[in-house]
């Protein structure tokens, strides 16, 4: 991965210099001798090359510049300002010349590029790791998605099972209430038929000779509530309660026990609770 960032920078860089140099000693060599713009355009170069070299010092040993990297923008912001000068002043190719003068600014850029990535880069472990971790969480949530799919089904198997059964629990009741209706409705006829008591006499004659049984079938249909017990009669007090008990008790030689006590006492239409009732009679028997 390194080699993907530093190659095209080294490559970029290069053919910078190159056309660098190249107009330099094309736009100086009319006016001054070779050697001259030879060691100009050098000279821009070398101190490109020699601010390029700095800043990867200082990016090795995790450092940073300010004032470095400024002078290295210099020089690339100079080698394309060379190419842009010499490409308006150029009587032919102008156009070729200006298409070329980006590229010290993109030499640049690209080594700022892989700066960034040098920062972020990660070693070969760490990166395991990563992958470790991130399978992990894919396999868990797989497991979870599974899982829930599962109980999902189960659960709709279950409520499948639930809902059938009800459906033939149904069934079965409706089945008995029609067969019960049934037999309702041959009792009543039975019941109200004007033959039904001569038919069954006549079957128990033989049994009961001289008697003459009653046959009633039971009827099946509304009935009527049973209506409650009144219970308004006011509370005794502690002390009628005691006298009761008192003259109850003694009403027979010897006195009665409790249990026919309280018998006789609920049997003479008198109300009171279980626990009164007790209490009174410890009261009357101490």
């Amino acid at each position: 991965m390194k080699a993907k960032t530093v190659l095209p920078a080294v490559a970029m860089t290069a053919v910078s210099m190159v056309l660098t140099l190249a107009v330099v000693m094309m736009w100086l060599g009319a006016a001054v001798p070779w050697p001259v713009a030879l060691v100009v355009g050098l000279g821009i170069d070398g101190g490109w090359l020699a601010t390029l070299a700095y800043e990867r010092r200082l990016a090795a040993q995790g450092d940073h510049n300010r004032a470095v990297t400024a002078v290295g923008w210099s020089f690339g912001v100079l080698a394309a300002g060379v190419l842009v000068a010499h490409a308006l002043t150029a009587d032919h190719s102008a156009g070729a010349w200006l298409a070329v003068a980006w590229l010290p600014i993109a030499a640049k850029a690209l080594w700022l590029v892989h700066s960034l990535w040098e920062r972020t880069a990660l070693t070969p472990l760490a990166l395991d790791a990563i992958r470790g971790i991130q399978q992990e969480a894919r396999d868990e949530a797989a497991v979870a998605r599974a899982r829930l799919r599962a109980e999902a089904a189960t659960e709709e198997t279950r409520l499948t099972a639930v809902t059938q059964a009800g459906a033939r629990v149904a069934r079965v009741q409706a089945a008995t209430a029609q067969t019960l209706a049934g037999a309702w409705s041959t009792l009543e006829t039975a019941r109200k038929g004007e033959e039904t008591g001569r038919a069954l006499t006549s079957v128990t004659a033989p049994v009961t000779p001289g008697v003459t049984p009653r046959w009633e079938l039971p009827v099946w249909g509304p009935t009527e509530p049973v209506p409650a017990l009144e219970t308004g009669a006011p509370s005794l007090s502690d002390d009628a309660l005691d006298t009761l008990v008192h003259n109850i008790r003694h009403s027979q030689t010897p006195p009665l026990s409790y249990r026919d006590m309280a018998a006789r006492f609920r049997a003479a239409g008198h109300s009171a609770s279980e626990v009164r009732l007790r209490a009174a009679w410890k009261r009357v028997a101490a």
